[in-house]
């Protein structure tokens, strides 16, 4: 059992029958923060052969991923990473060559490459180098090659590196196994010897994968291979892997603090009073004795001391807090002192909540309420940038300041792509957010994404114009799949016949219920809010009698009294 992925790896590679090797290949092992954030990272890439500058590209290809990949943010999953880093490597590549007058000195590479992190490999292929997993006496590829048949016999490379501005990469993912080999070859290699061949040089060199790469490159070589070969093997030693117990020691190096009363200090602080307690924590209002700022300490409740779950998120809440910097989510403190017990500490907001807002505010303008939303959507998009969800976005977790600035707070619902592909005995719950607000894809046991965030806000927005829910209280967790089909929207112009129907129409589609039909991005949905979609302008608006039938009974009755009046009047004449 381990804590830490580790490998072996072997590579050799020759020239072959040309002058200049143009392959070249990888792999990289970061320290420990590092390697389990991000993994392990092994490359190979093929310069192709008619351009000059192959061996230039195939180089750059090489060296721009093995960096660029450990400077992404360490809350992005590693499809997000190295789709940033490939994107960039492609329009660099391809500028290269768009700029140079000698159409022969394009900057052309095929890019095959693993990230082995945690307990899985994540494959991406571009061109027709290729990756084999050898798994069990199985020689598996792992990558198709990017060809296009021609005339004849003949084909030629349809996708590679900086060939156009618009890159297609091939993406898949597979769980890891120790013993596992994984095999890199350029096309001299694995076009002129069979798989079988392979399998047997790694078997017989399975304690020195430099001579197995070696053998299986001489080979192809001896089978009249014309063009430059290379051969990169990377071996599985161990696993990550933790045992519960282990998880729980870490998770509680610091001890939860004590109950805490006014006049009494934390590592530096002096607690000033309490400000809010629930039962999953408590806020206090305190003083740094240092700088004699004020600020808000959270501290975690003590009926989820043994459980890990709970810690844990209350540890990512620290970790997000820290990550993200927007004027529109909260701001996390750090302090270097030395910290005896568990507690976040964040900046001190003046204000309330939306929901005493909303409270105080039950018919507000529309362009009050456009103002709030797009300031919750700004801090949103920071959150997303990160590879964030928030997951429980709604109007208790977000504050407002006696200036107006909206801020969102609350991390411990926080899904990071980063550390969600991570392994870990610990269960972590998917369904975190809070009944009406929940996207309904949850509900489902789906994870969240952007529209899931989108979903909340679009609650929210509905909410502040209306005073009431789009689906009422309908959306819980005892609610089943096929119920949850056949709830409907409700029309805000029911409550709120003063809202624009083109309005309405980009709060329906917020709200879907199933994610697909909502909008890609949130700035979609604020743009619609603000300006007429000729497309809701033609919305067909249902009669007064469904829309409110309250309103429709009321109108009627009325009408009627004022005929009977009439009759009346003149029958007595």
């Amino acid at each position: 059992m381990s804590n830490t992925l580790t490998i072996k790896s072997g590579q050799y590679s020759i020239a072959g029958a040309k002058a200049e090797n143009q392959d070249s290949y990888g792999v990289l092992t970061p320290q420990a923060t590092l390697l389990e954030s991000k993994g392990i990272v092994a490359v190979i890439a093929d310069g192709v052969s008619s351009s000059s500058a192959g061996k230039e590209a195939s180089e750059a290809c090489v060296k721009g991923f093995l960096s660029d990949y450990y400077s992404t943010p360490d809350s992005w999953s590693v499809k997000k990473s190295c789709q940033k880093v490939l994107s960039a490597l492609n329009s660099w590549l391809y500028g290269i060559g768009v700029r140079n007058p000698d159409p022969t000195h394009a900057m052309v590479s095929t890019l095959s490459a693993l990230v082995f992190k945690s307990t899985r490999t994540h494959v991406f292929h571009v061109g027709d180098s290729r990756i084999y997993r050898l798994r069990d006496g199985q020689l598996e590829p792992l990558t198709r090659d990017h060809h296009a048949q021609m005339r004849g016999d003949r084909r030629y490379l349809s996708r590679a590196m900086g060939v156009d501005l618009h890159l297609d990469i091939d993406y898949s993912s597979r769980s890891l196994k120790e013993n596992d080999y994984y095999v890199f070859t350029t096309d001299g290699v694995h076009e002129y010897l069979k798989d079988r061949e392979i399998h047997n040089f790694i078997e017989q060199h399975s304690d020195n994968l430099d001579m197995a790469a070696q053998r299986i490159v001489d080979a192809a070589a001896a089978n009249d291979s014309p063009d430059n070969l290379t051969c990169q093997i990377v071996y599985i030693e161990t696993l990550p892997e933790q045992a519960a117990d282990e998880v729980f020691r870490e998770l509680t190096a610091l001890p939860f603090p004590p109950p805490l009363e006014s006049g009494m200090k934390l590592d530096g602080y002096q607690i000033i009073e309490e400000l809010h307690a629930s039962t999953t924590s408590e806020l206090y209002l305190a003083e740094d004795m240092e700088t004699r700022m004020k600020v808000v300490i959270k501290t975690p409740s003590d009926n989820y001391n043994d459980d890990p779950a709970y810690i844990e998120r209350f540890l990512h809440e620290s970790w997000v807090g820290r990550r993200v910097q927007s004027p529109h989510v909260v701001k996390l403190i750090e302090c270097a002192r030395e910290r005896h017990f568990l507690y976040t500490v964040m900046e001190l907001i003046k204000g309330k909540t939306l929901r005493e807002w909303m409270d105080t505010h039950p018919k507000p303008e529309l362009p009050v309420v456009l103002n709030i939303i797009k300031q919750i959507e700004s801090g949103l998009r920071a959150l997303h940038r990160l590879d964030m969800i928030h997951q429980d976005l709604k109007p208790e977790n977000v504050l407002i300041d006696n200036t107006g600035v909206v801020k969102i707070i609350d991390f411990g619902s926080v899904r990071i792509a980063g550390i969600a592909e991570t392994a870990s005995p610990v269960e972590r719950i998917n369904m975190l957010g809070t009944k009406n607000y929940m996207a309904p894809e949850y509900l489902s046991g789906k994870s969240g994404a952007v529209r899931s965030d989108l979903f909340s806000l679009g609650v929210i927005a509905y909410e502040m114009l209306t005073g009431k829910l789009p689906y009422e209280e309908r959306l819980g967790r005892d609610i089943n799949p096929r119920k949850l089909l056949k709830i409907k929207y409700q029309s805000s112009l029911h409550f709120n016949p003063m809202i624009p129907i083109w309005m309405d129409g980009a709060l329906e589609k917020a709200t879907k219920i199933e994610p697909d039909r909502r909008y890609g991005e949130i700035s979609e949905f604020i743009y619609d809010l603000e300006h007429p979609n000729p497309s809701y302008m033609s919305k067909e608006i249902a009669p007064l009698i469904e829309r409110n039938p309250l309103l429709f009974w009321k109108v009627t009755a009325q009408l009627l009294f004022v005929v009977n009046l009439v009759l009346l009047y003149l029958l007595l004449r």
